[in-house]
């Protein structure tokens, strides 16, 4: 299939797909008209590659998850090292979160005694 049906199929732009063809994500042959054309796997590859991003991990750590983007992702039977990857993102994500709730609560204070 060309990269336009997958991007309709999978709702990703044809610049991300390319995106995650040019970080060995997602890969594809070359037609001899020089159009890419991804096997039907591709569909699944890129919705577990979104679902992933959604959750909150990076491109960084979704490429350890190479070895099952084609199956069921979510429901897989968890890899040590794939949750260890896991829990690091969301190390990084609560210690964002703590940092933002003390900068909103220092704007809120400095609202406060403004008044």
């Amino acid at each position: 299939m060309r990269i336009g049906e997958l991007a309709r199929i999978t709702g990703v732009s044809t610049r991300a797909l390319r995106f995650y063809e040019e970080n060995g994500l997602l890969g594809s042959e070359r037609l001899s008209n020089g159009y890419r054309d991804y096997p039907e796997t591709a569909v699944a590859r890129v919705r577990n590659i979104r679902r992933l991003l959604d959750h909150g991990l990076t491109l960084e750590d979704v490429a350890h998850f190479r070895c099952c983007l084609d199956g069921d992702v979510m429901s897989a039977n968890p890899d040590p090292a794939l949750v260890a990857v896991a829990e690091r993102r969301l190390a990084v994500l609560d210690e964002r979160i703590d940092a933002l709730v003390q900068v909103r609560d220092q704007l809120a204070q400095a609202l406060t005694s403004g008044r």
